[in-house]
């Protein structure tokens, strides 16, 4: 019984992870939330537009690809100077789409 309810979950992890959009295939999620956490995103967002900032995520908004979305964070990491790399940009849009956007 342990080792059917392993398989289940692992085979749950399997697909919640092949349902990332193929533009954060190999994108290091991880990473992505450390830099997020590390560069203090979602305090700005709760600066620019109040509550708990989630507001910004707004998938019917400007946002509405996959592309889109590695553009704003390119646009924040160029506007801020933050340094991310191009597989920074690209971690922290997969972590940014696995939690709001969830494009496929």
């Amino acid at each position: 019984m342990k080792k059917l309810c392993f398989l289940i979950l692992l085979a749950c992890a399997s697909l919640a992870n092949a349902q990332q959009h193929a533009l954060f295939k190999d994108a290091d999620a991880k990473m992505g939330e450390k830099l997020i956490a590390e560069n203090q995103c979602n305090e700005c967002h709760t600066r620019r537009v109040g509550g708990d900032g989630s507001s910004i995520y707004n998938p019917k908004g400007r946002i509405n690809t996959a592309g889109a979305l590695r553009g704003m964070v390119e646009y924040c990491n160029t506007e801020l100077n933050l340094g991310f790399f191009p597989e920074d940009t690209n971690a922290v849009a997969a972590v940014l789409n696995k939690q709001h956007y969830k494009f496929r």
